[in-house]
């Protein structure tokens, strides 16, 4: 099987790049690989370019007028490419308060999973969780790597409002709401970090490619911290891997 993916036309203004495969950390290497070419090597046209867990999107400004020689065009690119193999990325230590107050749904989790609701914040702390992609709100992280333990399907009837820094589960995955919104994941905590803030050079201190690990914090730790955010004097703490 070739290094390089399968692209289709995708409508008569964008193209499908299909990396096949599920989810893992090896095909997100080769879609954050190809996704950097097409955003900072060959792409001049205007066009915005999402990736998925196993696929990108890339969308232009207006229709294509050439679809074949576009197609070519970016096979060509992929096919001389060669994906690295070293691998730069943080990870990113993220403080969770699984207080009752927050952990909305870990009774519910408790019963349904028969699992202590201590063994619960013990299990969803454990991993490193990597970033796949970031939406469907601006610095929503979606994280795999929950521990099969805690797989659990998502609300029949979402809520209307979930708070912003709530801390989810929905079948195989873990996310943090970046601000308030519906949302019918099981919630769990909820952190005090701001994860998008317009406002800063770097709206999102994260990107694809990179990893979190939670670690569960207090209420009265969650509020210090909280309180340090709104003054500008917490630093979020990460570490850098080179290979």
């Amino acid at each position: 099987m070739p290094d390089y993916p399968k692209i289709s036309a995708f409508g008569d203004r964008s193209f499908l790049i299909d990396f096949g495969g599920g989810i893992g950390e090896e095909t997100l290497k080769k879609v954050l690989f190809y996704k950097n070419i097409l955003e900072n090597e060959r792409i001049k046209e205007k066009v915005e370019i999402t990736n998925t867990y196993n696929s990108l999107l890339v969308s232009y400004e207006l229709a294509i007028e050439d679809v074949y020689g576009e197609f070519l065009r970016l096979n060509s690119l992929f096919s001389e490419a060669k994906i690295p193999k070293n691998n730069n990325y943080k990870t990113f230590n993220v403080p969770v308060c699984y207080d009752a107050d927050f952990g909305w749904d870990l009774d519910f989790i408790s019963v349904r999973k028969n699992l202590r609701v201590e063994e619960i914040i013990r299990l969803h702390t454990a991993p490193v969780y990597q970033i796949y992609f970031i939406g469907f709100l601006p610095g929503f992280l979606y994280l795999g790597g929950l521990d099969p333990q805690l797989q659990i399907s998502r609300k029949k009837t979402p809520r209307k409002l979930v708070e912003k820094g709530s801390v989810g589960i929905g079948e195989n995955q873990t996310g943090i709401y970046p601000k308030n919104s519906p949302g019918g994941w099981q919630i769990l905590g909820r952190s005090p970090l701001k994860l998008f803030d317009k406002n800063e050079d770097l709206p999102c201190p994260f990107s694809a490619g990179d990893k979190i690990k939670f670690f569960a914090v207090s209420r009265e730790e969650y509020d210090r911290i909280h309180k340090e955010i709104n003054e500008g004097n917490y630093e979020l703490k990460f570490e850098d891997h080179h290979g």
